[in-house]
């Protein structure tokens, strides 16, 4: 069994709400149809159209305009818990990094029910976006509905594989964000309910495609990088290394200047006297 289906069995049972709700699925069978395949690198079809919570018909690209990554997400307004789970952690992750939502980056979630309307996504837009900071602006977080074949196109560009549960309705379906490049291109994925922070801002900062906005940020890349095993940034040891050696010798270079314009002063006091 894949690691990817292992952590969407464990987000499913965080709860036996959850496990009741989301359908308990108690055989390796049943979860074949339930997985996260990465294509990344891959871009999504911009061109793809939804609604949006007034009603309007838009392309997937309106919100890959703003030369700023996308953190999407993929849920169902009628998910008893997980999907509930998932967005109220993307809104404590988001706030607990000090890239702001609707200028550094935009927030994106869409349905994968083709039976939800512009008004059951805009109450979801004002549940959870107004769980964002009050730095966030009103669009940050763009909530979308969609017939069905458009959901699942997005879906499948994404990697994010799922199904309606026929008894009830309901969906099986991993949990997992995405974080895309201004010009719709997978850069990273995300697993869990809630997002590790540094991995959240590290993925938005690689993100951007080299619009580092200071000095600490680039350094802060430069001492990280993705560990595909742990499925997460980890320290990278030997940049740290270069990066000490490099501190070191500057600042040698820069004592040793100092002594040396001392040194030349005390010489030019003696000449003098």
């Amino acid at each position: 069994m894949c690691i990817r289906i292992l952590i969407a069995v464990s987000a499913i049972a965080i709860s036996p709400l959850v496990l009741s709700a989301q359908v308990v699925l108690d055989s390796t069978e049943e979860l074949r149809g339930v997985d996260v395949i990465e294509h990344l690198g891959d871009r999504v079809p911009l061109d793809l159209t939804f609604v949006n919570t007034s009603g309007d018909v838009v392309s997937l690209g309106t919100y890959f305009e703003h030369g700023v990554p996308v953190l999407l997400t993929v849920y169902y307004s009628n998910c008893p818990m997980l999907c509930s789970y998932l967005l109220t952690g993307v809104s404590k992750s988001v706030n607990q990094i000090n890239l702001v939502p609707g200028r550094d980056f935009q927030i994106l979630s869409i349905s994968v029910d083709s039976l939800e309307t512009p008004d059951i996504a805009a109450a979801a837009k004002d549940r959870f976006s107004g769980m964002l900071s009050k730095a966030a602006s009103k669009d940050a977080w763009e909530f979308l509905v969609s017939p069905e074949g458009h959901a699942r196109a997005i879906a499948r560009a994404l990697g994010f594989e799922y199904y309606r549960i026929e008894e009830s309705g309901e969906f099986a379906h991993p949990i997992a964000g995405f974080v895309l490049t201004e010009n719709g291109k997978i850069s990273r994925y995300l697993y869990g309910i809630e997002y590790n922070p540094r991995d959240l801002r590290l993925a938005l900062l690689e993100a951007s495609e080299g619009k580092v906005r200071n000095t600490v940020d680039r350094i802060i890349l430069y001492c990280y990088h993705y560990d595909p095993d742990s499925k997460g940034y980890v320290v990278f040891a030997g940049n740290i290394m270069r990066l000490g050696g490099t501190i070191t010798v500057v600042i040698l270079a820069i004592v040793l200047a100092g002594l040396w314009l001392r040194e030349r002063r005390r010489g030019a006091t003696r000449t003098t006297s």
